[in-house]
């Protein structure tokens, strides 16, 4: 998600419904809805400049986003896996950018580091790895790119742009290595700008270790970095490909694009690095204008999509971007979203190494508003792709096409979605083949429609559906022992930290969950301190119980009815929370998303120490919550302000507590705890939202993702 717009963060980019009319090509004719205008003739010229196409792809991380996708059964995790990765099947990524993880909170999440010390290493650690080697398993052409957002605190004693920066990177390609993955592009810090010195370093590094033939991408932010690349030649040798951020605007309809002269005339490739932010189907119709206009506007070769998958609970910030939603693992549940077939228009017609064709692409009648189009030609000097959207097209149109400079005259594929339509049978559609006379043909293009015409085979649209969605059951628990060292419990997403199963502590033996990082982090987003979410964010009345042992001095935390979440203000989130520390004192503590925390009660008891197991209880039935230790009941109290929500493990910053024996046993009277909280649709995993907060009586409310605002927020007054 972008810094540049986090101001931005919650407008509304109303999806409009455009009425998708018959396709009509090849002499095949359908019904219009309105008469098509005049014809407008295209010519496709193999013969034409252009640049290199590097592919389009998308983003897991920044941060967490793809979190909750391992833990899904088979065959649905497959099945989701096959529609991002699989050729010919889906989506077609041609390129991932993976996140470098750094212990801290990066979005929607935080990502565990290889290297939560200066002597510590694991390879093994996080679900990135995991995920490069199922993209690559069906796609060995894939592109592979790290990028960190933040990093561990021992890094440069803080500083980012450090000799320890350049090295841990180093040491990330070698856990690449062992994972059997070959990383073609490497990026520094994301939208915090650059370092000239370091990037050269940083490629002076790589060529001595082995890793010349990686590519460095500046600098994951703006375009200023342009001007450094033409001042500077030592600079410009050492960065490969100039990446920015939201070039076509950030959460826009991306209906322009624009890149400064500086990067224009760099002689370096131009990436969208990062675009997106949107919605798994909301998001279709600024997508197909901007990979079109990207190029068109600014000679744009690639394009990246944040994120690639929401698998992440509803109550977390950006629920619903990406490709897909796999927010359920317990239920299986999973929905392709209307991007993926957008993506799939240009992925599973082309390959990274193809050529753009500038003389045949650009806007149909010289007129932004009819549309546009992009064409590009294979390796092999034949075969070609042209990428028409019609997005706000007022009216059918008939296009004219003339086929010369050495391209093929065969048969012609055509490939149409209608993104104003929520029916997935009119999304990536084969509608029909045209056949050239005399080296051209027509095609009638309808309005809000993205098509695909290709001389090329082998395209396909999966066909396997998800289960129903349904709440995690209770009563859950976990002992942790069957996890290997280094990995995530099922379901636990870190926020802040790395919660991740070690060998018990104090004596006990079997697998914990212990928070790893011992040191406040770089971080990206607002500082908190160290936890971790599990669950369904409808749990009302439970009891949520755990052993915990404190390895230093400090606290340890049990969340409970844990809903929206705050990352870039505050990092503040609604729960409740029994706080216990190593000295004895307890409190019961009501938190929220900006950044109040109240003492609802507290006390002393025994003290706690360190390295020693003790055990912790959080109860909630209807207004009342209940804290226990080591069976006994230290304090209750009756508040009304969380009415359902997760729980989580809380240490306090830098402390290495240890977790085990997790127990979520359900209460009475179903849901009805506190009367203030959250309503989120069992379907879209998005919120009853008030738009921008208005106070106004008659305003109308709207479905929008759970961002955890005050206006996301009702009383239950039954």
């Amino acid at each position: 998600m972008s810094a540049f717009g986090r101001l931005l963060r919650r407008l509304r980019v109303p999806t409009a419904v455009l009425a998708g009319l018959v396709l009509a090509a090849g002499g095949v004719v359908g019904t219009a809805a309105t008469p098509a205008r005049a014809a407008t003739s295209i010519t496709l010229n193999g013969t034409s400049g252009g640049r290199t196409f590097d592919g389009v792809g998308a983003i897991s991380g920044g941060g967490g986003n793809s979190r909750l996708l391992i833990d899904y059964p088979e065959p649905q995790r497959g099945q989701v896996l096959d529609y991002l990765f699989r050729p010919g099947h889906g989506a077609s990524l041609q390129m991932l950018k993976a996140e470098i993880g750094g212990d801290t909170n990066s979005t929607s999440g935080a990502e565990p580091s290889h290297q939560h010390t200066r002597s510590d290493l694991n390879c093994d650690r996080g679900y990135e790895w995991w995920l490069m080697e199922q993209a690559k398993a069906r796609n060995p052409n894939i592109k592979l790119y790290g990028l960190a957002w933040g990093a561990p605190g021992w890094i440069g004693n803080g500083n980012f742009w450090s000799t320890d920066m350049v090295n841990y990177l180093v040491s990330w390609l070698g856990c690449a290595k062992q994972h059997g993955l070959s990383i073609d592009y490497l990026g520094g810090w994301n939208e915090r700008g650059y370092n000239v010195s370091w990037y050269q370093q940083l490629r002076s590094a790589l060529n001595s270790n082995g890793y010349g033939s990686i590519k460095i991408v500046a600098a994951d932010s703006d375009w200023s970095v342009a001007n450094d690349v033409n001042s500077n030649p030592s600079f410009a040798s050492a960065v490969s490909a100039i990446g920015t951020h939201y070039p076509c605007g950030y959460r826009s309809s991306q209906a322009t694009c624009t890149v400064p002269a500086a990067a224009m005339s760099s002689g370096k490739p131009l990436w969208a690095s990062e675009n997106g932010s949107d919605d798994y189907n909301g998001g279709a119709q600024a997508m197909a204008r901007g990979i079109n206009r990207g190029y068109i506007d600014g000679r744009m070769t690639a394009y990246l999509n944040w994120p690639v998958v929401a698998a992440l609970t509803p109550n977390l910030p950006y629920p619903t971007m990406g490709m897909a939603l796999a927010s359920q693992p317990w239920s299986g549940a999973y929905s392709i979203g209307k991007n993926t077939w957008v993506m799939a228009h240009t992925s599973q017609f082309t390959s990274p190494g193809w050529h753009y064709l500038d003389a045949s692409s650009g806007y149909i009648g010289g007129n932004r508003a009819n549309g546009s189009y992009v064409s590009l030609k294979s390796t092999n000097n034949s075969d070609y792709s042209t990428v028409i959207e019609t997005v706000d097209a007022g009216s059918a149109q008939t296009l004219n096409f003339n086929v010369t400079g050495g391209l093929s005259t065969g048969t012609v594929h055509v490939w149409s979605t209608d993104v104003g339509s929520a029916n997935p049978a009119d999304h990536f559609v084969h509608t029909t083949d045209i056949t050239p006379s005399g080296g051209g043909f027509s095609l009638s293009v309808q309005p809000g429609h993205l098509y695909t015409l290709t001389t090329t085979t082998g395209q396909g649209k999966g066909t396997a559906t998800g289960p129903a969605r349904s709440a995690l059951k209770l009563p859950y628990s976990d002992s942790f022992d069957g996890y290997a060292t280094g990995t995530e419990a099922k379901y636990l997403m870190d926020w802040q930290g790395a919660f991740e199963a070690v060998g018990c502590g104090g004596g006990r033996s079997g697998k914990c969950v212990r928070q790893m990082s011992p040191q406040k982090p770089i971080t990206w987003d607002a500082l908190t301190d160290p936890h971790a979410l599990l669950g369904d964010v409808s749990w009302g009345n439970y009891t949520v119980s755990s052993d915990v042992m404190l390895e230093q001095a400090g606290y340890a935390e049990l969340l409970g009815r844990a809903g929206g979440h705050d990352y870039d203000r505050t990092g503040g989130q609604n729960a409740y929370r029994l706080r216990v520390s190593d000295t004895g004192a307890w409190s019961i503590l009501n938190s929220n998303t900006n950044g109040t925390v109240t003492t609802l009660a507290r006390g002393t008891t025994e003290a706690l120490g360190t390295n020693r197991w003790h055990s912790l209880a959080l109860t909630f039935s209807g207004t009342t919550i209940t804290a226990a230790i080591d069976g006994a009941t230290v304090g209750s109290v009756s508040d009304r302000t969380w009415a359902a929500g997760q729980i989580g493990y809380g240490t306090s910053q830098g402390e290495t507590a240890q977790f085990d024996n997790l127990s979520i046993t359900p209460g009475s009277g179903g849901n009805d705890g506190g009367t203030t909280g959250a309503i989120v649709g069992v379907g879209s995993g998005r919120c009853v939202d008030v738009p921008n907060q208005s106070q106004t009586a008659g305003t109308q409310v709207a479905l929008w993702d759970c961002n955890g605002g005050s206006n996301q927020q009702w009383t239950n007054t039954s």
